[in-house]
């Protein structure tokens, strides 16, 4: 009797320790199924969120219609030549700013003067409350590692932002500011004065029509019906 006793006790911490590991694998199992959803769904709204911010200059202009470059920005000769002479008499400009935002979409890399224009209207701010909402907004847009238009920056220069981000000051991004700056001067403002469109703006010559092609309608759409969007519209 007793070693039936015995026994079945056995068989009952066998049938515990069973159930118990199984418990464990089947809520690992579930952790990382989540972990997987989570980052699929990450993925998926930052490339949703990147073929919006895209669909207007991979559209297919129409018969007669100019593309997005060939936009009339009505500038004289005399003025794009002034925007030659300096980086920042071409940001200062209107319509200077808007060429050149126009011209880094083409090159896919409009996120750095996206975020240098963030950052400008940031610092215009004076509300508490609009300081801290902004601050977050930026960071989130641009700053947070996978951020939806994540800007090329340092660690140290991240880690210095995340810091500061729950109590932002109006200078919480001057560094990181800065340093886009200093990026886009040496590169891409380098290239916009060799391009087709400056060039032609110099010269007084209409800007021809881009080639860009936008997706199918039925692709975006077969894609990311399943995601929810959530980008973010810049007040």
């Amino acid at each position: 009797m007793g070693t039936s006793l015995i026994f079945f006790s056995q068989l009952n911490m066998c049938e515990s320790k069973e159930k118990t590991f199984f418990k464990l694998i089947h809520s690992s199992a579930k952790e990382e199924a989540s972990k997987d959803a989570k980052i699929r769904a990450k993925e998926k709204r930052n490339r949703l969120s990147l073929l919006l911010q895209k669909a207007e200059f991979h559209e297919e202009p129409l018969p007669g219609r100019p593309g997005p470059l060939a936009r009339d920005t009505r500038v004289c000769p005399e003025e794009a030549v002034r925007w030659g002479e300096s980086f920042e008499k071409l940001l200062s400009h209107k319509d200077g700013l808007e060429t050149f935002t126009r011209f880094l979409k083409t090159e896919f890399s409009e996120e750095n003067i996206e975020f240098w224009k963030a950052c400008e209207d940031f610092k215009k701010s004076k509300d508490p409350q609009q300081i801290l909402f902004k601050a977050q907004a930026i960071y989130e847009k641009f700053i947070q590692t996978d951020a939806p238009q994540e800007v090329n920056l340092d660690f140290h220069t991240k880690e210095l932002i995340a810091q500061s981000i729950a109590q932002p000051t109006l200078r919480s991004f001057d560094a990181a500011q800065s340093r886009v700056h200093q990026l886009m001067e040496q590169d891409s403002y380098k290239r916009f004065l060799k391009s087709d469109v400056y060039v032609g703006l110099v010269e007084g010559r209409p800007p021809r029509p881009s080639n860009l092609r936008r997706r199918s309608r039925s692709f975006t759409y077969n894609e990311f019906q399943d995601v929810k969007s959530d980008v973010s519209i810049w007040l």
